[in-house]
């Protein structure tokens, strides 16, 4: 008899993968599906709505008016010489990446609890195309961003770009890594304890506030100024405004702070994923 050659395949899938092993290469396989996905949660943003992709635009301005009037002319926070709209708009920018990656992958198991159960593929594709079409509509708040800072350029307002500038990338992925971890934590915690998913959104709300979102760090009290730069986002946002307002609390401490803890937060979020996805099926 003729000895039968062993087929070679191109994917194994198999339950011993280590908790800290990230499939990139699985992950590279089935890109088509992560590109899909990432297609999926552009369009679906803003299908069938009257102004399409307008909205992208609406709400970090409408935003940015409403902390100008409550929080600019109300309460009279100091936004450190800066015009006010540019001040709040970058806060806001910088945050909602990191805020709307958080709270979609939070929910990641949930929400996906039937397609999980019925094909396989790499999980972290899901979170993944999250966080890159959250990308997207980050990039399209930061050109909103851009124009209205040449716009106060040219009306001669004190604002220029740092050398900090440079570190843009790195903020980025910082912002990334930052929400993506502790969304893959949060979601591994949801499948038993659906409460969660409700206090995520009121808990991002509420860390808004605690972060330098709606006032620079050197307006914050003395006894209270280390509290706020305990919040990670903290330094991304002022290295952020620092780059390119030249105005804010830059600090290598800080940023290496904030690095450290997203750096930590991606590992354990990786971590407790890669253990909660081999059997969440059967709690979710």
């Amino acid at each position: 008899m003729e000895k039968i050659e062993e087929e070679e395949w191109d994917l194994e899938v198999t339950s011993d993968r280590g908790l800290f092993e990230l499939p990139l290469k699985d992950i590279w396989h089935f890109r088509d599906l992560l590109v899909l996905m990432v297609r999926r949660d552009v369009v679906s943003f803003y299908k069938q709505t009257i102004l399409g992709p307008l909205w992208f635009f609406i709400q970090p301005v409408f935003t940015t008016l409403v902390f100008v009037f409550v929080f600019g002319n109300l309460a009279g926070l100091s936004t450190d010489g800066l015009p006010q709209f540019l001040f709040y708009l970058a806060g806001i920018t910088a945050w909602n990446y990191f805020a709307d990656c958080l709270i979609k992958t939070s929910t990641v198991f949930r929400d996906n609890a039937q397609l999980f159960g019925k094909v396989y593929f790499p999980r972290l594709v899901v979170p993944f195309s999250i966080v890159t079409g959250n990308l997207i509509r980050f990039g399209v708040q930061f050109l909103l961003f851009m124009s209205v800072w040449l716009y106060f350029y040219l009306q001669g307002a004190d604002i220029y770009l740092t050398w900090a500038a440079l570190l843009f990338p790195l903020l980025v992925v910082l912002m990334a890594f930052l929400g993506l971890g502790l969304g893959l934590m949060i979601t591994a915690m949801t499948t038993k304890y659906r409460d969660l998913a409700f206090l995520v959104n009121f808990g991002v709300q509420l860390l808004m506030y605690a972060t330098t979102v709606i006032y620079p760090l050197s307006s914050a009290p003395e006894q209270y100024r280390h509290l706020v730069a305990l919040n990670p986002m903290t330094g991304i946002i002022e290295t952020f405004r620092f780059a390119f307002l030249g105005e804010g609390m830059f600090s290598w401490a800080l940023l290496g702070y904030s690095t450290f803890v997203a750096l930590g937060s991606m590992i354990l979020g990786v971590l407790i994923f890669n253990k909660t996805e081999k059997n969440f099926i059967d709690t979710v």
